[in-house]
């Protein structure tokens, strides 16, 4: 059965999140977390971004996402976790519904930085 819906957004609010493709270079365990991953992600930018997630919580194959392109929010203001400062999040479809974690993966290989709309 269905979640309840969130609160309905404008296309406005929509407009404002900063969705793109980017490659999972490196992928590596946060010291003292049982949970967290630490990701070295290319989104086409001059440097690549560090964006800590809960990968090593929700799946026992995490390390198998090096090299493959996933989603990202990328305007998500920067936050530090466990000392590393995260410039992201890794969007992934079915954590808040118990359901096994799901990257959103492209079916075709996107220049880094690509826009989702």
């Amino acid at each position: 059965m269905a979640k309840e819906m969130k609160k309905e957004v404008s296309i406005d609010v929509f407009d404002q999140l900063d969705l793109r493709v980017g490659t999972i270079t490196k992928v590596e365990d946060v010291e003292k977390s049982t949970k967290l991953t630490k990701l070295t992600v290319d989104l086409g930018e001059e440097q690549p971004r560090i964006i800590i997630c809960s990968l090593r919580e929700v799946r026992d194959d995490y390390k198998t996402v090096e090299g493959k392109q996933a989603l990202f929010l990328v305007n998500l203001a920067p936050r530090k976790i466990m000392g590393i400062t995260s410039h992201g999040m890794l969007v992934t479809l079915g954590y808040e519904d118990g359901i096994p974690d799901t990257m959103l993966l492209s079916e075709n290989s996107l220049p880094n930085g690509t826009r989702a709309s």
